[in-house]
């Protein structure tokens, strides 16, 4: 013979809050450097030469990309040149609209 199950009953309540602003209308989260330096280069690629490094306390901006490069002005030393996406990019929101 099969037992019976005992279950507290739940009562749903409608959330009626609404949020403040829409996930999409939200600005990008900014560049960063994700360790603590990286080789700022003249081309987009490893083998190409070495121009400077950027630090992960400088500021900097980003102007295009290429792949998974970046090209990008370090603003704290001028040094324009192609950093590495896997050291430089952008942390991602999670959004539950």
């Amino acid at each position: 013979m099969l037992g019976a199950l005992a279950l507290p009953v739940l009562s749903a309540t409608t959330a009626s809050a609404t949020p403040a602003s829409s996930c999409s209308s939200q600005p990008p989260l900014p560049y960063e450097v994700h360790t603590k330096a990286v080789t700022i280069r003249s081309k987009a690629t490893t083998k190409s030469t070495a121009l400077g490094v950027l630090y992960k306390s400088h500021k900097f901006t980003v102007h295009k990309k290429s792949g998974n490069w970046l090209y990008i002005t370090d603003k704290t030393t001028g040094v324009k040149g192609w950093v590495s996406g896997t050291y430089v990019y952008r942390d991602v929101r999670m959004c539950l609209d």
